[in-house]
């Protein structure tokens, strides 16, 4: 039985946080003997707790960087792998990987896997803060890590270039769905004469989605189709939602953008989409973008990391560079006159959804876990890499 550990920041609502939680809870028990070990205040501690495994909470192990924080983290990250002696530590996204990566040497972990659902530096940070990030990031890898998890080529082509390990060292594992969820499930359709157009969007409002973005976009449409041919719908909530909030009321799109806060229902929620729009500045590669496959629906997005890697310029959608807000109205408002256009791309994008498959995602990870074990990650690495080529 092999014991592993899973460390993630906050079970926020999220896709890092959902696929993390889905392994733990689907990792052959016969094989494999789950812990996960998260912070509090998360809106998926509940679901956490019903995983069927060992669940640690850690009141230290928060999102911000505080230097006190932090390092009760990693005292409470290395006693607890001391007590739990997992055969292999797991991490997930920035913070907790450079915490748990570093408490796991520390501890003596054996194995320890990172899992990038995209880096902490960002185009956006002052330059001092994202070159400590690098620096970290590189110095953890070489020293704390036995191999890589990416969810994009993005990252890991980013990864290599910036020396935070070797190729060898790095599998391609996309972030995934359950594909059988959106069985049957088809967006809304062609309005009816005069109804409106639903363009929708799912995601945190923080400032890596840019959802004031997603309001400036929506204005502009509203202007050229009239307020009478389209809606908006912005699924998610956080930091951002005030900052949203003021530019619906300057945009004076009240009355046609709705804020239904969190949804756990995205199947349901994504058939009354016609078309997503997607506004990040960065991103790893967001799930939101195989969830809108499966259903068939055509996508308009900021061409950042991994999202070439999902949506195909003109077959399946639109890529537009990062805070172009006009040149994302003028595809979006050309899709939405164009109901012929939404379905063909629609149609092709459920070919091309199979590779986000969440139990294979899954069996992947038990694969790589156990040539690590074995001796034989590279082995396991380059398998997974040759399976996503295929």
């Amino acid at each position: 039985m092999i014991r592993v550990a899973h460390v993630i920041t906050e079970l926020a609502l999220g896709g890092a946080q959902q696929n993390t939680l889905y392994t733990v809870a689907h990792l052959d028990r016969s094989r494999f003997e789950p812990i996960l070990i998260a912070g509090t205040g998360g809106l998926l501690d509940a679901e956490a707790r019903a995983a069927g495994a060992q669940v640690v909470f850690l009141d230290a192990l928060r999102r911000d960087v505080h230097p006190f924080h932090d390092a009760a983290a990693l005292v409470a990250l290395v006693r607890h792998f001391r007590r739990l002696r997992p055969a292999i530590v797991h991490t997930h996204s920035s913070k907790a990987g450079i915490l748990g990566r570093w408490a796991a040497r520390i501890a003596g972990v054996p194995h320890v896997v990172h899992s990038i659902h995209g880096y902490g530096f960002h185009p956006g940070q002052p330059r001092l803060t994202r070159a400590a990030w690098i620096a970290l990031e590189r110095f953890t890898g070489r020293l704390c890590t036995s191999a890589f998890i990416g969810v994009s080529r993005a990252n890991l082509a980013e990864g290599a270039a910036l020396g935070f390990f070797a190729p060898g060292r790095a599998s391609l594992i996309h972030s995934g769905i359950a594909i059988g969820d959106f069985a049957g499930v088809s967006p809304a359709g062609p309005a009816p004469s005069g109804g409106p157009v639903t363009v929708g969007m799912v995601a945190c409002l923080k400032p890596q989605k840019a959802p004031v973005d997603f309001v400036r976009v929506a204005a502009r449409v509203a202007r050229v189709l009239g307020r009478d041919r389209v809606r908006f719908v912005l699924a998610g909530d956080g930091v951002l939602r005030p900052q949203v909030e003021e530019a619906i009321r300057e945009e004076g799109m009240e009355d046609l953008i709705a804020l239904p806060g969190w949804r756990r229902d995205v199947p349901a929620l994504m058939k009354e989409f016609d078309i997503l729009l997607h506004t990040s500045r960065w991103e790893g590669l967001p799930r939101v973008f195989p969830e809108a496959m499966a259903t068939g629906l055509p996508i308009v997005a900021t061409d950042v990391d991994g999202a070439s890697e999902a949506i195909e310029e003109g077959v399946t959608g639109h890529l537009l560079p990062p805070g172009d807000v006009e040149g994302l109205a003028t595809r979006v408002a050309a899709l939405a006159n164009d109901p012929v256009k939404r379905r063909r791309m629609g149609k092709r994008a459920r070919t091309k959804v199979s590779a986000w498959d969440i139990d294979d995602m899954v069996r992947r990870q038990e694969r790589l876990y156990e040539g690590l074990i074995a001796g034989t990650a590279a082995v396991a690495v380059s398998r997974s890499t040759q399976e996503e080529a295929a």
